[in-house]
């Protein structure tokens, strides 16, 4: 709750659209200014139906912002970002390349609540920072364009100066307060550490930190007996266990991604493995996969907020990314089911999805709509 009310306070001070489907029709492209939806009993397959999500997901972009929805978490514009991206470099798409590059223009600038970070996504949280950097090195990947990788090399350079030797590592996830050393701050570190050293020539720095924050993070208490990873530390008793924190889905998701970008770059196929008991761990578990379904902790209680919203999306991207490199695509199967139920039980005439895979469809909006692109993604 703490950040989410922070980062609604962030948000007072950004222009908004006024309403939730706020691109001008000279913005959106003619096939997607109604957010294209699927015809009711029409045969479509994966990539129909991830391109229909998509078209929807746009329907929430401001183009005076650059921002998915300006009244939402800023974070979560660089995670629709990402999930669009993702969905470009699948489909061979460039429909929305420009909006993309329009967003990364305005929103690398200096944040209004954070001028002190200088830019190029420097924000008071690390995680903040961590996602639009990952978002770099897929802008990077469509465009060849080698300024998005510097960028994301200048967020790492960020990131890295919150990493100290509290609890034997790990990096702080609120600035400047460093209270709290939580699991999604180390985990988009790392895989933004792998990512960067997949892409640059002739690197040994990025790997070397890669690997000494992953064995940091495997040692940290962080990953429970369950093989599941618990929010973070408990930082503040100084004794740096395990704080018990709930076991959102997106902390285990990024670190599937991340070691699977650590294993293209290593070989080593130890980390595999141990993106495997993670991975396992959620498929088989019955609250975050009850009935074979991806579930978020909150769902049960009914009080997920506009952050929990688009975890599951993030988990189903990186799990996807882990399944790419495994022998077999063993986690093809349950990728897939998610996307069966979503599409035929959360999705509206606009093909907007709601909260709960399993249905039924609740409300919309971009962290509802961001976490299903990503999931219609990564089934192609």
């Amino acid at each position: 709750m703490h950040r989410l009310i922070r980062r609604a306070w962030r948000s007072a001070g950004t222009v908004a659209c006024g309403m939730v489907l706020c691109l001008s029709a000279a913005t959106v492209p003619a096939q997607a200014a109604s957010a294209r939806s699927v015809p009711e009993g029409a045969t479509v397959n994966a990539r129909d139906r991830a391109t229909a999500a998509v078209d929807a997901m746009m329907g929430f972009y401001d183009e005076e912002t650059g921002r998915w929805d300006p009244d939402s978490p800023w974070w979560q514009s660089g995670n629709a970002l990402q999930a669009l991206l993702d969905h470009m470099a699948k489909t061979g798409s460039r429909t929305y390349l420009p909006q993309a590059e329009h967003t990364v223009e305005i929103q690398r600038r200096p944040l209004p609540w954070w001028p002190e970070g200088g830019g190029e996504f420097r924000a008071d949280s690390t995680d903040d920072t961590g996602w639009w950097a990952l978002a770099m090195t897929r802008m990077y990947d469509l465009t060849r364009d080698k300024k998005y990788l510097d960028i994301a090399r200048l967020d790492e350079a960020y990131l890295r100066e919150y990493w100290d030797d509290t609890c034997g590592g790990g990096i702080w996830w609120d600035i400047p307060g460093r209270t709290y050393k939580n699991a999604i701050s180390a985990e988009l570190y790392i895989q933004l550490l792998a990512s960067l050293h997949n892409r640059v020539p002739g690197d040994k720095v990025y790997l070397a930190r890669a690997l000494d924050a992953w064995h940091w993070f495997e040692k940290s208490g962080m990953i429970n007996d369950q093989h599941l990873v618990n929010d973070g530390l408990n930082t503040q008793s100084g004794g740096c266990a395990n704080n018990g924190g709930t076991t959102w889905t997106y902390n285990q998701g990024v670190i599937l991604g991340a070691l699977a970008e650590l294993y293209k770059a290593t070989g080593d196929r130890r980390l595999l493995t141990s993106a495997r008991k993670i991975a396992d761990a959620v498929v088989t578990s019955p609250e975050l996969s009850p009935k074979g379904i991806l579930t978020e902790p909150c769902e049960s209680r009914g009080d997920c907020n506009a952050d929990q919203a688009s975890f599951k999306g993030i988990f189903a991207r990186n799990l996807a990314e882990l399944d790419a490199v495994l022998p077999g695509h063993p986690y093809r199967g349950y990728l897939r089911a998610q996307a069966r139920s979503a599409y035929t039980y959360d999705r509206n005439s606009l093909d907007q999805y709601g909260l709960n895979w399993s249905g039924p469809f609740d409300s919309a909006d971009i962290g509802r709509q961001e976490s299903a692109v990503s999931l219609l993604t990564a089934v192609l």
